[in-house]
């Protein structure tokens, strides 16, 4: 499950921001996990929870944003969304796709406490 591993390197970025920047507390955290990501949702957001007691991610509020995947469709020149990667255009039925969007993990943005 390499979502544990991909939760570690969430909370490894929200610690150094709070060395960085010098705050003391997280109230929020919202991420971006994009269908075509290749992430578990569910098992992003029970690593995290995991990881969370006695760290910066304790009490602090976590959303997960999932949107859809996007690309770029060689055959019929269209850009498309698509559920899952494999998946055919929704438009022509080929299979020569690029991915555009949707494939990232990011974190989007922090609410933070200095106190």
């Amino acid at each position: 499950m390499h979502e544990a591993s991909l939760a570690g390197g969430v909370l490894q970025l929200v610690e150094d921001t709070a060395t960085r920047e010098g705050f003391k507390r997280l109230l929020a955290l919202r991420l971006e996990a994009g269908q075509l990501s290749g992430v578990d949702v569910r098992a992003l957001r029970f690593a995290l929870e995991s990881l969370a007691p006695s760290t910066l991610l304790d009490g602090a509020n976590i959303e997960i944003e999932e949107p859809p995947g996007q690309a770029w469709c060689l055959g019929c020149s269209r850009t498309v969304t698509l559920a899952q990667r494999g998946d055919a255009c929704p438009a022509c039925g080929g299979f020569q796709l690029q991915p555009t969007g949707g494939a990232e993990l990011r974190v989007l943005d922090m609410q933070v406490a200095h106190d």
